[in-house]
């Protein structure tokens, strides 16, 4: 059944194959293990390594897997990393239970394991998967993701996907309507490493440096312009830093990246640039990144000072008062396969996050051997999602997986346009809220057939779909992608004018007998018409139906709008969004 599925599900890769390599992709999984017996919390694990037999084993030996499981179901532990951002932590529903699907070794992702890992989950009746793994792909049918999440979603399974690291407009990775795409923001802590200089002055950079250099300060050099040209010097490349030299001062370097090679060498310290710095990372020698101001100052004194020296203190945890905001390397919208889909869906914290690491891999290229580490990204970001849907669904079991992501998107906390200018783009419906979520009043659900008929629309015909998906309709009566059911509201428009229309149908889940009144964002750009203006419902599981109208015009490349529904106790806010063709470029 596993190897027919392969062929219906991966655009006939496993057709391809011989009988010995059918073979082996059975046997893929002979050492998968399961210890529930010591443990309720992990029900078992599995390993898929197609392309990487000597890979047997299902445990973590990069710490990824550790952090993101550990956020999404782990128990209250006290942790800390070496004394930085100590307390309770726990992961979004502790008393969930877990099954680990390692599909990938390293950075290397295959299909074919990716595609087997959704099959085994759905075969194992698992409600959600978190899948922090993402690509960039030509299309959805080259993306084993979006596959095996649409087989998942078919089967009533939500899937929650990272948005990408890549930043930048155009970038998301996770397109599917199907699949929920979190982006990465920002939390109330931050991490700050302070710099001192010998003339007093303290820069506030970003780094988790665990090292403490007891106050000392040391002599600043920069890489040697004898051995490289000085960009590469200056930047502390590989082979521009000779370890006489470096040994025992702190090191100036022009690239982030340079740090690893300071450490290498035998550097006790780094200041380095970084072109953006909202994000600490760990380090593996005392180290602190700034901005262009501020590492200009610092080189300003440099080059001003006979013999300049400088401090980095060990980081320390510091109040946010900017939190929520989208991190730099959130990858963005708009859509580039489905332009009228926004994407990402929702944000959630992705930024410094404290979890559970592997201790058989160090967290930097050191020694070092930690239960608990600090990493950032949409990764981490992920199974905060996962962790609220997991949430949502504990109190609504019979709840599909579309109406779990539509109270997760329709109660998310707005952010702040003006702090983001590709605004929605970056954070979709906004900042995740779990309690909320339990009670959201009314929800956009969407079937199967509504996902096809999409897949119609956008070029797939019935055999390709019954080729990709596994399914037995037929495309018929397409509706555009603008009008799917989704909770929020998109279209590209051409030219600076526009006059879109959208339709929309939500279930009330709140209170049986329940009057809602519709209330819209206000601009002299344009001006947005829902009709009718009240939803009037008598029945839990009732629908009602509404249109909503918007015209204006663009200045720039977007419109950001939104639209709420309200009984005085749910308010179910969904956001349109127009966008000219320049937002993709």
């Amino acid at each position: 059944n596993l190897l027919r599925s392969y062929k219906r599900s991966f655009n006939g890769f496993a057709a391809s194959l011989t009988d010995e390599e059918h073979e082996k992709l059975a046997e893929t999984t002979k050492n998968n293990f399961s210890c529930h017996v010591l443990t309720p919390k992990l029900i078992g694990a599995r390993y898929y390594n197609f392309f990487r037999p000597n890979k047997n084993t299902s445990r973590d030996d990069i710490g990824h897997g550790s952090h993101t499981a550990s956020t999404a179901a782990g128990r209250p532990v006290d942790a800390n990393f070496y004394g930085i951002a100590g307390g309770i932590a726990r992961g979004g529903v502790p008393s969930a239970k877990m099954a680990v699907y390692k599909a990938c070794h390293g950075t290397n992702c295959y299909g074919v394991d990716l595609l087997h890992a959704f099959d085994d989950a759905i075969a194992d009746g698992v409600d959600l998967i978190s899948i922090s793994v993402g690509g960039k792909y030509p299309n959805l049918e080259s993306d084993p993701i979006a596959i095996g999440g649409f087989h998942a979603s078919a089967r009533g399974i939500l899937v929650v996907q990272a948005a990408g690291n890549d930043g930048g407009k155009a970038t998301i990775g996770s397109v599917a309507p199907w699949i929920f795409s979190v982006a990465a923001s920002s939390t109330d802590r931050a991490i700050i490493t302070k710099v001192t200089l010998g003339d007093g002055k303290t820069y506030i950079g970003k780094s988790v440096n665990s090292f403490n250099l007891h106050g000392t300060s040391l002599p600043i050099i920069y890489g040697d312009e004898t051995r490289c040209h000085k960009d590469a010097a200056r930047s502390c490349a590989k082979g521009c830093l000779e370890p006489s030299v470096v040994k025992d001062k702190i090191v100036m370097c022009n690239n982030y990246d340079g740090i690893d090679e300071v450490s290498t060498v035998g550097g006790l310290g780094v200041i380095a640039y970084a072109s953006s710095s909202d994000v600490s990372y760990v380090v593996p020698i005392a180290a602190s990144s700034l901005n262009g101001d501020d590492f200009n100052s610092i080189q300003s004194y440099y080059s001003s000072t006979r013999s300049p020296i400088a401090g980095i203190l060990a980081s320390e945890a510091i109040n946010n008062t900017d939190a929520p905001h989208v991190a730099s390397f959130s990858s963005r919208g708009p859509n580039p396969f489905i332009p009228d889909i926004l994407k990402p869906d929702i944000t959630a914290p992705g930024v410094e996050i404290l979890a559970a690491y592997s201790p058989s891999v160090s967290p930097t290229n050191d020694k070092r051997s930690v239960p608990y580490s600090i990493l950032s990204g949409t990764s981490m970001s992920c199974p905060h999602v996962t962790g609220a849907a997991a949430y949502v669904k504990s109190f609504h079991l019979d709840w599909s997986s579309s109406a779990i992501k539509s109270a997760l998107m329709t109660t998310a906390s707005r952010m702040d346009a003006s702090k983001d200018q590709l605004a929605e783009f970056s954070y979709g419906a906004g900042h995740v809220d779990p309690r909320k979520a339990i009670d959201p009043g009314l929800v956009y659900e969407i079937s199967t057939e509504d996902y096809i008929n999409l897949l119609c629309n956008s070029g797939y015909n019935t055999a390709k779909l019954r080729q990709l998906f596994t399914v037995n309709s037929s495309c018929n009566g397409v509706n555009a992608p603008k009008d799917m059911n989704y909770p929020s509201m998109t279209v590209r428009v051409s030219g600076t004018s526009f006059s879109e229309n959208f339709t929309r149908k939500v279930t009330n889940v709140g209170v049986q007998n329940s009057r809602y009144e519709v209330k819209t964002s206000t601009s002299s750009d344009y001006r947005i018409v829902v009709n009718p203006t009240i939803l009037t419902f008598r029945a839990l599981g009732e629908t009602q139906s509404f249109e909503v109208s918007i015209s204006g015009k663009i200045n720039g490349y977007l419109v950001s709008a939104y639209i709420e529904w309200t009984d005085g106790v749910h308010t179910v806010r969904s956001p349109p969004k127009l966008f000219a063709p320049s937002a993709l470029l």
